[in-house]
């Protein structure tokens, strides 16, 4: 059963104040300001062009605070709107400027200033309203007159009658003068909805509002909404962007009852829903329930992506505004944090989806671009690493410059920044103790920077930043190293002069103890049997274990039956096949008189019987690659055949097969292992002990095959007949 979330109408019904509105009457804007002040509204709406921000020559008008209030605007009794009532405060900002020879020229000076101080103030105000899907704004003419001008002390307020919105909307309005010159105020809003509402009889929209329920199951959102079923809706869900228009997300035209499923990972902090009746000027309302909500601010990073545009610019591409700022910072090739370039470049608030440039002279790869939300770093990028190659061991020198030409020069390090010194400065204890590269190359450093080799990267009246390569440094230290290796290896060429015959032992040491190493790690060898009965399966596993122990690394169908049931009988021998014979592997062929007649059977008709036997048989498989290689000579040093001396004759070995070493068991079993280990790998005591091991393994198997076979005489029988058809 869902858990209940959020319990909202569809406008927010969550505000547990109920507003009795003041009515309006009529459709028009007005405007009217407090005593001693005059304004007049401009006649319909105007751009929203706030520019950039001027220097005030002089006293001038600007607001300072920004004030709201709900009121509904009637067109009949029962026909009306909510509308938002926005209240200015405003502040004369600025001095009159006092001429520098005021005192040269006495009185005439104080009365040319006399008849400008006397007279009014007038100010253009500009407000802008954004509320989806609409956007206003309007232009305020306000006059002071020149009793009220102090500055720096407020003179009255400016009430507008009214911006109409939405129930349950949230809406943003901003206030700024024209020309511009101080930072333009903003204020958001949530509005209430119906239920908020003491005259909800009087707004015809909240007769047939269907109600929204936003529920979370598990990894599921649901948003139920309560309405009959003959009545239909639009449904909408957008990206409510603070800097921006909306973006729409997903839209229908529904008919209720409905239940909207969202995914957890569809969640962001500005996806709001708007929902109306399909009539004739409907209001829209709408509601942004995940401002909240933890899992909606990690899915905005997860969709945040960080550009870097050329040559000095970067971008941050996010569905939402961030709470967040950016700072370059410092990445040096030896790792470690990116250090932070504050001061001397600040850190400044992000805005998304808008291209920024850096204040810089020149990129660097070692400069990247950190976004930082609640202290700690969400996202970086090195700048422009794709066009100037990988980060530099370029040291970075911090310039600061105060007052009187005071300048003094820092080397960015991880453990901060070290004061640059040279050779006749005094070294005071702290450095002596953090004594690193850039306090040792002081004097070389500074040198390099008055000779021109540092990069610039920066430059204001604060400081600079310059970035020093440090390449010439490290060729002077590997020249040293070389040297000191060349020095060594000459000492160690004279005592193996001097110590040849020591050295000679060590050598014949080293190579059997190299041998030894490569028969530990095993040659790889391939068993293919024919599956004649159950025991005769006994005994090929009782070899194959023995084998293992030499050590083989063996591979044999009896272990891989599930891999053969999986990729069947042929695909398994053609990869352990190949992968045997890559790694200098032997392929061993054990035959019986179950295999010998299966041979026989693909040289009469050219082609192995593989459907007669089972899936398993990887043998009978195997036979359509075997038999090519040995007719075409591919044969000797890949393979090696083998058979049980108790089961089956030599002379029952198909004469194709002899061309390479077909050998007994278990009466020529070091011949054997020999064969399966390489020349050269074991010593031949080694070896018998061994081939002993090996046939005390297989003697308990071997015992009970004979059996169920039949005896010696009837294995030599058929191999008898095999040979003679081949």
């Amino acid at each position: 059963m869902p858990v209940p979330w959020f319990l909202l109408s569809l406008a927010l019904g969550r505000s547990p104040v109920v507003l009795s509105l003041e009515r309006l009457a009529g459709p028009q804007d007005a405007v009217r300001c407090s005593p001693g002040l005059s304004c007049h509204l401009w006649d319909g709406d105007v751009l929203c062009l706030p520019g950039s921000i001027v220097s005030a020559p002089e006293p001038v008008l600007v607001p300072t605070h920004l004030q709201t209030e709900l009121v509904l605007r009637c067109h009949q009794e029962t026909d009306c709107e909510l509308c938002v009532r926005v209240v200015i405060h405003l502040t004369v900002h600025g001095h009159w400027e006092k001429p520098e020879d005021e005192e040269r020229f006495g009185r005439a000076a104080d009365l040319e200033l006399e008849e400008p101080r006397n007279a009014s103030l007038q100010a253009q105000v500009v407000l802008s309203f954004q509320a989806y899907p609409t956007a206003r704004c309007v232009l305020l003419e306000v006059q002071v007159p020149a009793a009220l001008v102090q500055p720096g002390q407020s003179v009255g307020s400016v009430v507008f009658d009214c911006f109409e919105a939405a129930l349950g909307a949230e809406v943003r309005i901003w206030s700024y003068t024209q020309p511009r010159y101080k930072k333009e105020l903003n204020f958001t809003q949530q509005l209430p909805d119906c239920r908020g509402l003491e005259v909800r009889d009087s707004i015809q929209s909240c007769w047939a509002l269907p109600w929204l329920n936003v529920s979370a199951d598990g990894d599921d959102v649901h948003l139920v909404l309560e309405v009959s079923e003959e009545q239909h809706f639009g449904l909408s869900l957008y990206w409510n962007q603070v800097q921006g228009p909306t973006k729409p997300w997903w839209h229908r035209n529904l008919t209720g009852p409905q239940t909207i499923t969202l995914n957890h990972t569809d969640l962001v902090p500005c996806l709001c829903i708007q929902v109306w009746p399909l009539k004739l000027d409907s209001v829209r309302t709408s509601i942004c329930p995940f401002r909240k909500d933890p899992r909606a601010y990690r899915n905005l990073w997860r969709a945040t992506r960080l550009q870097l545009l050329h040559p000095l610019g970067w971008r941050l591409d996010a569905p939402c505004s961030l709470p967040a700022e950016a700072s370059l910072c410092w990445q040096a090739l030896g790792g470690g944090p990116c250090q932070s370039l504050v001061p001397p470049l600040p850190r400044e608030n992000v805005t998304v989806n808008k291209a920024l440039d850096f204040p810089l002279l020149k990129g660097h790869p070692n400069l990247c671009v950190q976004v930082s939300s609640w202290e700690k770093v969400q996202l970086q990028e090195c700048l422009w690493s794709d066009s100037l190659g990988p980060l530099k061991d370029d040291m970075l020198l911090v310039e600061t410059r105060g007052p009187q030409a005071n300048r003094s020069l820092c080397a960015l390090e991880l453990s901060g920044c070290t004061p640059l010194l040279s050779r006749a400065s005094t070294v005071t204890a702290p450095y002596l103790l953090a004594w690193q590269r850039a306090a040792r190359l002081g004097e070389q450093l500074l040198q390099d920077l008055q000779s021109g080799q540092c990069l610039q990267l920066w430059d204001d009246d604060l400081g600079a930043l310059w970035a020093c390569p440090m390449d010439k440094y490290i060729h002077q230290r590997w020249a040293l190293v070389w040297l000191a290796c060349l020095l060594f290896a000459a000492v160690l060429f004279l005592l193996l002069l001097l110590k040849k015959d020591h050295v000679k032992v060590w050598l014949r040491l080293l190579k059997e103890d190299v041998r030894a190493g490569v028969a530990s790690r095993g040659r790889a060898a391939l068993l293919l049997y024919s599956a004649d009965n159950a025991d005769f399966e006994r005994l090929v596993g009782a070899l194959a274990s023995a084998l293992c122990q030499l050590p083989l690394r063996v591979a044999v169908d009896l272990w891989s039956r599930r891999e053969l049931s999986a990729q069947g009988a042929l695909a398994w021998f053609h990869a352990q096949r190949r992968q045997t014979l890559q790694e200098g592997g032997v392929v061993v062929l054990l035959f019986s008189p179950g295999a010998v007649a299966l041979c026989r059977e693909w040289l009469q008709d050219g082609a192995s019987a593989t459907g007669a036997h089972g899936p398993h048989d990887a043998f009978a498989a195997s036979l359509n690659c075997v038999l090519p290689d040995f007719m075409q000579g591919r044969a000797p040093g890949r393979y090696v055949g083998a058979y049980f001396d108790s089961l089956l004759r030599r002379d029952a070995v198909p004469s194709l097969f002899l061309a390479v070493p077909v050998l007994a068991l278990p009466s020529q079993l070091p011949d054997f292992l020999r064969a399966l280990q390489g020349p050269g790998l074991s010593h031949p005591g080694r070896l018998a002990d061994r081939a002993e091991q090996v046939s005390q393994a297989l003697q308990p198997a071997l015992g009970c095959c004979v059996g169920p076979l039949g005896t010696p005489e009837t294995g030599r029988e058929m191999g008898l007949e095999a040979g003679d058809e081949t």
